[in-house]
């Protein structure tokens, strides 16, 4: 059954108000705690980690589970108001135990939203038409994030910086308004799972499921990577424009997060068709390669506008990040049944990498100073690049690609 104009409609605007409600207030939280709270830079590191490394124990339970359950809307809805609450709670009593305490939560809850909205969209289009549906899923997050980011400047500076984080929850409310318009019977369960014929295999295998496939091996390998170079570098520019500017910092902070966000609107939803027709790998490699240049320009950035203007980077790289590494996913596993816990058993092994950079970084520039942390960073993030380019095949196969290329309509 194809899924109803009203359902795909909600799926657009459910991507627009999670952009602002899946990682809590993000960046924000470190400029936040630096400018009003006077909190150190190895104190914030660990404050953004902590999320981060919540997210790694959760996410490959949660995503087993969400193979397994027909629960999918439910259980959105209830992360959704889990971090809402979470960044409400850190707005009230910003100190140290509370906000980690927050973003354990907001990292739990957060572990969830992106299997749970990947596994409902391949159960609404199923496996044809998920590449494109994908990019079209990313292009509607990257448009929230623009108007997040927009309204959070906005807010932040001509308000409060606490106006950012009840911003969070009030997007929370759109959020399950639009979830509440998707018509549950709609989403096939064993599409959403990548489940071949016959009865779903749901053994709790996962991690032996990554580990034995070596092109899931050689992808987690460059995908931990990534995200170990990539998680500090945004977090790190901000505190280094709240050095520069700290009366502006709100508004420079959110000039960054659009220019990137303008960006990943059209990269997102070409990456995607481009996907279908040049195969996954191509269009995927060209993310590995922009992130150790966007390193290494921080470095001679001096200005706040030299900041804003290497976002343009971060928009190319995270938005076809955003697109194809699900999508490559939902290749590897068709068949399976296991598409989510594989998604979460990935996940936790990202989150992992975005949690050590984030953690590492702070100590990093506590003793070498923002240069040497971008220095750093940008090696990381060009062994990610060598490490895709020479170790992961691709995952789409020529029938597969023939098949879209005349089934999957051009509009």
């Amino acid at each position: 059954m194809r899924p109803s104009p009203r359902s795909l409609v909600a799926l657009d605007g459910l991507n627009l108000f999670l952009a602002d409600v899946r990682d809590g207030v993000g960046p924000y939280l470190g400029v936040y705690l630096l400018a009003t709270q006077g909190w150190k830079p190895e104190a914030i590191g660990a404050a953004l980690s902590a999320a981060g490394i919540a997210g790694v124990l959760a996410q490959a339970p949660l995503g087993m589970w969400l193979d397994a359950t027909r629960m999918k809307r439910a259980l959105l809805a209830l992360a959704v108001v889990l971090i809402s609450l979470a960044c409400v709670v850190m707005a009230i009593w910003p100190i140290f135990t509370v906000v980690i305490a927050a973003q354990w939560v907001i990292g739990i809850s957060a572990a969830l939203i992106g299997p749970a909205l990947a596994g409902m969209t391949l159960g609404l289009v199923g496996p044809k038409l998920f590449a494109r549906r994908q990019g079209r899923n990313e292009g509607w997050n990257h448009t929230g994030n623009v108007l997040a980011a927009l309204l959070a400047g906005a807010i932040g500076h001509y308000v409060s910086l606490l106006g950012v984080f009840y911003l969070n929850a009030l997007m929370g409310l759109g959020a399950l308004l639009a979830l509440a318009t998707i018509r549950g019977a709609e989403i096939d369960h064993r599409l959403a799972c990548a489940a071949s014929s016959g009865p779903i295999d749901r053994s709790p295998v996962a991690w032996r499921v990554l580990l034995a496939d070596r092109r899931l091996l050689a992808f987690a390998v460059s995908a931990v990577l990534f995200h170990f170079a990539n998680a500090a570098m945004l977090p790190l520019a901000g505190q280094m424009l709240g050095t520069w500017r700290p009366e502006q910092v709100a508004l420079w902070m959110s000039a960054c997060i659009v220019t990137a966000q303008l960006v990943m609107i059209p990269v997102a939803v070409i990456g995607g068709r481009l996907a279908e027709r040049l195969g996954r790998k191509p269009v995927f490699l060209v993310a590995f390669a922009v992130l150790p240049l966007r390193g290494l320009l921080y470095v001679l950035a001096d200005e706040p506008w030299m900041v804003v203007a290497i976002q343009v980077l971060d928009g190319v790289g995270a938005g076809l990040f955003g697109v194809l590494a699900v999508v490559m996913l939902a290749d590897l596993t068709r068949g399976t049944g296991r598409f989510n816990a594989v998604q979460g058993a990935l996940g936790s092994m990202i989150g992992l990498g975005a949690a050590l950079s984030n953690l590492l970084a702070g100590f990093v520039v506590g003793s070498f100073g923002y240069a040497g942390a971008f220095i750093f960073l940008a090696f990381i993030a060009f062994i990610a690049m060598l490490a895709f380019g020479f170790l992961v095949e691709e995952s789409q196969d020529t029938r597969q690609r023939e098949a879209q290329m005349i089934e999957v309509p051009t509009s």
